[in-house]
């Protein structure tokens, strides 16, 4: 129903953005809300998913980013929820890479992608990727930096995937690290919140 927004963002919080156009507020839930800026004036990219218990709106920050999420969530076992939290934990060109090259291994550092799944992710999209003229540089398999993680995350698996998302993310072991304990105070009950919870310490 909707392709995109032009307002200015009034408001940030972890997860979402609120969205200011005509004098109504859109609350726009995004993978990164962090890529934003507070009062600026920008042009969101809009999906919006409606079910018997809700209608939701998503952000997204550019058309490349849109598609990359309208495709995952096209995949059996992606929902939006799962597709944002892909995108968060990806550089977008690493994703497109993993999928153009069938590199399974790469696609599982993904919150929630098992082996079954990015097996999926790679049959369901090898050929719409390309069609849609998305492309990659990235050279795969993605470094070792990801398994190197810090250990304290041991017994805590969404913390642990979220670490390795921060890590596929770009974000080095040492500052990772210096991180781990904040998120473990932080107690929270997915790998989504501990996600969005390490982006904002990381980019503070």
């Amino acid at each position: 129903m909707y392709e995109y927004f032009v307002g200015q963002i009034t408001r940030i919080e972890t997860g979402y953005i609120v969205l200011e156009t005509n004098g109504i507020g859109y609350k726009l839930l995004v993978a990164n809300p962090y890529a934003f800026t507070e009062n600026q004036q920008v042009k969101v990219y809009v999906y919006q998913a409606i079910s018997d218990s809700a209608q939701l709106l998503y952000g997204f920050v550019d058309l490349d980013e849109k598609q990359v999420f309208e495709l995952l969530i096209g995949v059996t076992g992606i929902g939006p929820k799962s597709a944002l939290a892909i995108l968060a934990a990806s550089n977008h060109d690493g994703l497109i890479g993993a999928i153009q090259q069938e590199n399974v291994r790469y696609l599982t550092k993904f919150p929630g992608v098992g082996k079954k799944t990015a097996q999926q992710i790679i049959i369901d999209l090898r050929d719409k990727v390309t069609k849609l003229g998305l492309s990659s540089t990235a050279t795969l398999p993605v470094s070792d930096e990801i398994e190197l993680l810090p250990p304290e995350a041991k017994g805590n698996q969404s913390l642990k995937d979220a670490l390795a998302a921060l890590g596929a993310l770009g974000f080095s072991r040492r500052d990772v690290a210096k991180i781990v304990t904040q998120l473990e105070a932080f107690e929270a009950q997915s790998t989504d919140a501990y996600l969005r919870e390490g982006l904002r310490l990381l980019t503070k």
